[in-house]
């Protein structure tokens, strides 16, 4: 007995481990090239990207690989008619499924762990890594396009010879409703200041407007800097609840909802004085309204953070539901084709498992169904999972 257990999992390891190696590598070359080609970035700035990107890409292949290892061990053993011989020797059928499910209970503590660290670590490090070579990037898009811009900034060149940008136009657009600041000069320079985390840029003999407000001409240089988040297409290091890690979301709960309390108390002290002065005009104004949109946003994000533990726990055991989906329908199905029990497995947990998930997410972070309701998807996987179980226990 103890030998079947031994070599199922012996099995189940290392075809494990095979799989999720070149899948990683594809996937992780995928997201690398993707990110390159999209941000204009060099080989040295690719090469710091890939040990970010080798969690982000674990963390898609390695449930997707344990129920490809899973269907392909368990369906050539019924093939084989293996399972068979053992029911003939008087031996559960549960003895088989007892390593895999193990295996996959272990590795999906290990992908919770996983999914927290590439999210905390591995995403900012890669939004850090766009950050400091937005130089770079900048120079790329210039001599390509002609042009570069972000939400916040826009750059048209005639052409770039070296470093100097020819006849450069700068656009940079205030967060409010004011004109943006308009630059032209006869020729400019970009320097990155990561001490200041500022891009620096230098004008030569230009002029500076800003709508009918300000217009300014100028001899010699002039230096405009722009933060490295402003002038990035990425932002940088940020506190979305996606990017804090789990030890930390405990205490950014807690000190959301005292800012929600303070929020509150505000609005109804506000609300009362309004009352007695009888301004209740005042309750259509646009104070009242932004302190309003300040308080929405605040519970927002604590609907966010209340999800996002509930999510990774989710995304991590989602291999144990896929084993426990994908071994006993591999069994019942005793095909030796590896290919056609993956997809006969997969594609319906494709169509179910994953809408399910990312509807229930999305209901968790608005705050209309509380946030354990991201497990509906690996609550379908387990029922479907104990229901063919039983068959093949049964039969």
């Amino acid at each position: 007995m103890r030998r079947i257990t031994r070599y199922i999992l012996a099995e189940f390891i290392k075809l494990f481990v095979v799989t999720v190696v070149c899948l990683t590598v594809v996937m992780m070359l995928a997201v690398v090239a993707q990110e390159a080609i999209r941000q204009s970035l060099g080989v040295g700035a690719v090469m710091r990207l890939l040990p970010y990107a080798l969690p982000m890409a674990l963390l898609y292949a390695v449930p997707a690989t344990t129920l490809f290892a899973a269907c392909s061990i368990y369906g050539r053993m019924s093939a084989s008619n293996e399972v068979t011989a053992v029911k003939s020797l008087g031996i559960s059928p549960m003895s088989l499924l007892t390593p895999a499910l193990l295996f996959a209970f272990v590795l999906s503590t290990g992908v919770v762990w996983l999914n927290d660290f590439a999210v905390s670590w591995g995403r900012v490090g890669l939004k850090r890594v766009v950050l400091e070579s937005v130089e770079q990037i900048a120079y790329g898009m210039l001599r390509s396009n002609r042009s570069y811009s972000t939400s916040r900034m826009k750059i048209n060149v005639k052409d770039v010879v070296g470093h100097r940008l020819i006849r450069p136009t700068l656009l940079v657009y205030s967060s409010t409703d004011e004109p943006p600041i308009e630059v032209r000069a006869e020729y400019a320079e970009i320097h990155t200041s990561p001490e200041r985390e500022a891009l620096s840029i230098s004008f030569t003999n230009g002029e500076i407007e800003r709508g009918d407000k300000m217009r300014m001409e100028f001899q010699g240089t002039e230096h405009i800097e722009i933060s490295l988040t402003d002038a990035a297409h990425k932002a940088g290091a940020s506190s979305s609840p996606s990017d804090t890690p789990l030890r930390r979301i405990n205490t950014e709960i807690e000190s959301q909802r005292t800012e929600i309390a303070l929020l509150q108390q505000s609005l109804a002290t506000e609300a009362a004085y309004q009352m007695m002065t009888g301004d209740f005009a005042g309750f259509a104004g646009e104070e009242w309204q932004g302190q309003e949109g300040q308080l929405t946003g605040a519970e927002s994000r604590l609907f966010r953070l209340q999800t996002e533990p509930w999510r990774r726990w989710a995304n991590g055991f989602s291999c144990l539901a896929f084993v426990l989906v994908g071994a006993p329908l591999a069994m019942r199905l005793r095909n030796a084709d590896v290919w056609t029990s993956f997809l006969l497995c997969f594609l319906p947990i494709l169509v179910v498992y994953y809408p399910l998930l990312a509807y229930g997410v999305d209901l968790a972070k608005s705050g209309d169904l509380p946030p354990y309701c991201v497990w509906t998807g690996n609550s379908v996987l387990v029922a479907v999972g104990c229901l063919l179980v039983r068959r093949v226990l049964r039969y």
